[in-house]
């Protein structure tokens, strides 16, 4: 009798032993890496896989190939920190205030009480990183202290690791920051920061327009770093500045090393590249490279960054196990304050393909961005006409890793992930478009509906009387329909009414 029993626990240790390996596959399976590669400003029409002609973009292209490409992806606004709020939080940035472009001195605008993206994959186990552009502020009310330890910030968002530059390329402070410390500062320089009065002694681009490297068309006439004038005023932190030319491969350096130290897996990185971002100042490397000008190069540029985590996944056998999502925060801009010739040299490219507009607009070019999903043997290739957004992941990444959202958070995100994954050809039914201010419009199915302005600004797409446009015949919203489709118009009308009103989730089946 003993003997069957030693026999009968052999046999159960030698069956778990087999089935061990079974499990853990199975297990990293149901939690996969996930990589985020968020452009800054890229268009709609800016790489080749979405229909770019002058400018060659093989490895976004390759995940094109690889992947689900979505026609009909979306940010939530036409800018940048409100877009970028919503994708963290899964809230309409319009629902709450102080969520407007941010100076580089602004306080933390994200409740840390609040669940986010990150700190919802963080609770499911995930090792989570973000590393590159971060502009939603640092530092509590008084704003943060770059001379100590600047908290809150990413870290107490739900970020395990962080090394993130505080606000846009263009903006001071020009230095990068790691897991709540300016990198390499001397202590006997410390920086200061303004965005009233000029503070030190330094030039600026206004009183010294001789000292750039590049000219200015509108604004940027701030302190002079590294050759370029930024939006408002610094001094001090001198060892601790970056040059332009080398930040793409300092933000990707510290992302492949994120992925080389958490191979053990799961692990979610949020890159959020520079390019192409103002100003645009290519690595040598790339200078001329795109035939378009220095805003082709930075694109070709940013590709080069999507090719390195690319190569990295691949070296590392993580590909198979790795759901790689790429998009933008935005849509294009050109001149965008500096005289570098981003207009001149578009040798026939067009940044937002057939779409109207771009960013700080309220037409689609401002808030559709290329979109691509690839998870090998599991998403299948193709396109996706599925309308989904940003602001959908925190819905939608719970709902991929068994986590539940508090009540009251994340209102507006939806759960498409059926869409992401290719298992469904629709994603969202609504969603609340934003130019980055006080404009909105309205998508519901084909059928948008651009709100009223009694003051109309018609560079950023407002009218004193609504516009409405059926994107299945009029992609590039020429015909505006508000006469002769009354009822229709007067629908959606009441639907954005109600979205405004609701705690969120509208635009779920």
């Amino acid at each position: 009798m003993k003997m069957k029993i030693r026999l009968y626990r052999t046999a159960r240790l030698l069956l778990a032993g087999a089935l061990l390996p079974v499990a853990m596959a199975s297990a990293a399976t149901q939690k996969p890496n996930i990589i985020l590669i968020l452009a800054d400003d890229l268009g709609f029409g800016d790489t080749g896989c979405y229909g770019a002609t002058k400018i060659s973009t093989p490895n976004v292209d390759r995940l094109g190939r690889q992947g689900l490409r979505f026609t009909d992806a979306h940010a939530t606004s036409a800018t940048c920190t409100p877009s970028r709020y919503s994708l963290l939080t899964g809230e309409y940035p319009w629902r709450k205030k102080g969520t407007g472009v941010l100076p580089g001195n602004a306080p933390l605008i994200i409740d840390t009480n609040h669940v986010t993206l990150a700190s919802i994959l963080q609770q499911a186990g995930y090792h989570t990183g973000v590393v590159g552009k971060w502009h939603l502020g640092l530092g509590g009310a008084g704003g943060a202290d770059w001379n100590g330890e600047i908290k809150p910030g990413p870290n107490e968002l739900g970020f395990d690791y962080s090394f993130i530059m505080a606000a846009t390329g263009d903006r001071v402070p020009c230095v990068y920051i790691e897991n709540h410390r300016v990198v390499g500062l001397d202590p006997k320089d410390p920086i200061q920061v303004s965005y009233g009065k000029p503070i030190g002694d330094e030039p600026t681009g206004k009183q010294h327009p001789e000292l750039l490297k590049m000219g200015l068309s509108a604004g940027h006439d701030g302190t002079i770093i590294d050759g370029i004038s930024r939006i408002g005023f610094m001094t001090g932190g001198r060892t601790a500045r970056w040059k332009d030319e080398d930040k793409a491969d300092t933000f990707t350096q510290k992302a492949v090393s994120f992925i080389k130290q958490n191979t053990n897996a799961p692990f979610f990185l949020y890159f959020a590249t520079h390019d192409p971002h103002v100003p645009r100042v290519p690595h040598p490397r790339f200078v001329g490279k795109s035939g378009t000008g220095v805003r082709g190069d930075v694109i070709v540029e940013f590709d080069w960054c999507v090719g390195e985590i690319l190569s990295t996944l691949d070296k590392l056998n993580l590909a198979s196990n790795t759901i790689v999502i790429l998009s933008s925060d935005n849509g294009p801009v050109l001149d965008d304050g500096y005289a570098d010739g981003a207009v001149r040299d578009l040798n026939g490219h067009q940044a937002a393909g057939p779409l109207r507009g771009g960013k700080y607009t309220i037409f689609e070019g401002g808030t559709r961005v290329p979109f691509i999903v690839r998870w090998p043997g599991r998403v299948t290739p193709g396109v996706s006409d599925a309308l989904v957004c940003l602001m959908d992941f925190p819905a939608s990444f719970a709902a991929l890793t068994g986590q539940k959202i508090p009540t009251g958070d994340a209102p507006d995100s939806v759960n498409v992930l059926a869409a992401l994954l290719g298992d469904s050809k629709t994603g969202r039914e609504k969603l609340v478009e934003h130019n980055g201010a006080q404009l909105l419009g309205f998508r519901d199915g084909q059928w948008k509906l651009i709100e009223s302005k009694i003051v109309a600004n018609p560079e950023a797409g407002s009218a004193k009387s609504p516009q409405l446009f059926n994107l299945a015949d009029d992609l590039g919203e020429t015909k505006n329909l508000n006469a002769t489709q009354p009822d229709t118009s007067r629908k959606l009308s009441d639907e954005l009414d109600a979205v405004k009103k609701a705690g969120g989730r509208v635009g779920q089946k």
